[in-house]
């Protein structure tokens, strides 16, 4: 059974036979190779272990026969790793083998045979691939891109999506919601746990790092885990994303609160907190990150929409 990964995690085939190609392509496995170049006749070339590979622009992406995937897509796969299925082994005029390329089928039957079987609150790996000022873009298969909006990356506010993950970091999500083409959008911060899970690791009177996140007239918001802060006072001259030292002064279950003061504030490095999964695998229907006694209630339904309900 073909097992569906993000691009950059299958078989190199530059490292294979004649006889494991020809295998490959009786099996439909997906394999991958560096492009190597984008050419005149519009294809992408590789090496694979001395034979050479092709694969026409209408075969590079789903969308690219029918005018929807542009060269600047195409172009920025030479020198990255990229996924596809050898579609046939045959012979140039001059009698050599070349293998015919398609990623674009690769993506079909991901799309098919995994990605559709899904449905909002399952969770998937996904690498991230570029990141805008409103989220990050995450390969979920086969170089299939899936958006994970900046306000889906915690509960605590970040400035940047690079203040959370950066390009290349393989990540988990959960899947928030699918649009009517299939399209997911994809969310982070349930896994990342409760209010209650996050803050049992931490006690009145530790000192501990956090980072700065916001600053406001009535205090300074500090982030001690990717879905944690605490309000310290307020420091007009500190800015966000800044590294500090803080003192732990209280736990406030019931009122989902964090005292803090600042003690040091020239750490004089940066700091990102590594993302630490309460939840790796599995479904979630409704997550819950408030403490039963907070008046304040954050929750997320993993609800169907109608057009997708039986």
């Amino acid at each position: 059974m073909q097992t569906f990964r993000t691009e950059g995690n299958y078989r190199d085939a530059s490292r294979l036979s004649i006889a494991e190609l020809r295998a490959a392509i009786a099996s439909g496995e997906i394999l991958q190779a560096t492009a190597l170049a984008f050419d005149t006749h519009r294809q992408l070339r590789f090496d694979l272990g001395g034979v050479r590979g092709v694969m026409p622009f209408t075969a590079c992406a789903e969308g690219a026969d029918t005018g929807a995937v542009r060269d600047i897509a195409v172009l920025t796969r030479v020198g990255r790793a990229t996924c596809f299925v050898i579609e046939s082994l045959e012979e140039d005029a001059e009698g050599r083998p070349f293998c015919r390329l398609s990623r674009a089928k690769a993506q079909q039957m991901c799309r098919e045979e995994y990605l559709d079987t899904l449905e909002p609150g399952d969770i998937l790996p996904c690498a991230v691939t570029h990141i805008e000022s409103f989220g990050a873009f995450c390969d979920v298969g086969c170089g299939i891109s899936a958006l994970l909006p900046i306000d889906c990356m915690s509960v605590s506010r970040i400035s940047s999506p690079a203040d959370r993950v950066s390009v290349g970091q393989q990540i988990l999500c959960a899947i928030r919601s699918r649009d009517s083409q299939g399209r997911f959008v994809l969310t982070i911060r349930e896994l990342l746990g409760t209010w209650a899970e996050n803050a049992a690791a931490f006690s009145p009177g530790e000192t501990v790092v956090g980072i700065v996140r916001s600053i406001e007239d009535y205090g300074t918001f500090v982030e001690i885990a990717p879905n944690l802060a605490g309000l310290a006072e307020s420091c007009p001259d500190l800015r966000p994303g800044q590294a500090v030292s803080v003192y732990i002064k209280s736990i406030l279950p019931e009122k989902m609160k964090i005292k803090l003061v600042i003690v040091n504030r020239a750490l004089g490095q940066n700091h990102r907190f590594d993302l630490h999964y309460f939840l790796t695998e599995g479904h979630i229907d409704r997550w819950v990150y408030s403490t039963p006694e907070s008046k304040k209630q954050i929750v997320t339904e993993f609800a169907l929409p109608a057009c997708n309900r039986a």
